[in-house]
């Protein structure tokens, strides 16, 4: 049996190789999975991303499954038993932005009936679709990313800059960075 050809940058890790195999890349376009991966994008931030999918349960359970109208509502007591969470990333700036964003994506829900319209209006409602032959030479941020995390500021969100922004969209299939050779290039 031939094996699969994959993006580089997932080879060799069980919990890479399912994570790129089964979500990375794929079009998302309901809110709860949009959360999820924003605030899974913004502990990214100064990190590598395994770091943060090997810890990905103990955020969804400490997160309160990604549930973004409790997270709003989140107190101090809370804040600060999350920041003696030796299961989650444990920075006091990101811990208190997850609430900030919560907010601030419930506002944008309201102006725009959904998160998915609001995000996915920036690329026209369907994916870019790139070329890739080396992963390595994804951009970690474009002009659509940039544009993105300026509104996304604007809106009151934190830690989202435009990597972080580019990050997301890779993630949640608004731009497809599978290289040309990899079997999911196609199928996503």
């Amino acid at each position: 049996m031939s094996k699969k050809l994959r993006c580089g940058w997932c080879e060799g890790d069980d919990l890479y190789e399912a994570y790129h195999d089964n979500e990375w890349g794929v079009p998302v376009y309901d809110d709860d999975t949009l959360f999820e991966f924003l605030i899974l994008e913004t502990f990214q931030a100064g990190l590598s991303w395994i770091t943060v999918l090997r810890k990905r349960e103990n955020f969804r359970n400490a997160f309160d499954n990604f549930d973004y109208k409790k997270i709003a509502n989140y107190q101090q007591n809370k804040i600060d038993a999350l920041l003696q969470d030796a299961g989650i990333i444990r920075n006091k700036l990101k811990v208190n932005a997850t609430v900030t964003n919560a907010q601030a994506f419930m506002k944008v829900q309201e102006e725009f009936d959904s998160f998915s319209k609001y995000i996915w209006n920036f690329v026209d409602g369907k994916p870019i679709k790139n070329t890739l032959k080396d992963y390595r030479n994804a951009p970690a941020n474009t002009s659509i990313s940039d544009t993105i995390s300026k509104d996304l500021k604007k809106r009151g969100f934190k830690f989202v800059g435009s990597t972080v922004v580019y990050a997301h969209m890779q993630a949640t299939g608004m731009v497809n960075d599978h290289e040309v050779n990899c079997f999911r290039y196609e199928e996503v």
